[in-house]
């Protein structure tokens, strides 16, 4: 059977940080979809599950923290390092 093209529109933001992973595991990014279409077909569905980028609790209260003008701020990293260490 003959290969087809596969066209999908995405951000260039998200098409460039997708390519800097595929990169890093040694992958193209047409081998990373072939490998994720292949395990859609293997699995019979997605081959994730999915799931939103949603803070954990003690990020979010740090944010809420800082838009309520609370926290602290640091010259230096050791600055930080130093106070986190008390």
């Amino acid at each position: 059977m003959p290969n087809v093209t596969v066209q999908a529109r995405v951000s260039s933001e998200l098409k460039q940080e997708a390519e800097a992973v595929f990169a890093a595991i040694g992958m193209s990014t047409a081998e990373a979809i072939r490998v994720f279409m292949q395990q859609a077909v293997n699995s019979g569905g997605l081959p994730f599950q999915p799931t939103a980028k949603i803070p954990n609790a003690e990020t979010t209260q740090a944010m809420t923290e800082l838009e309520d003008g609370g926290g602290e701020t640091f010259e230096t990293t050791d600055e930080l390092f130093e106070n986190w260490k008390r």
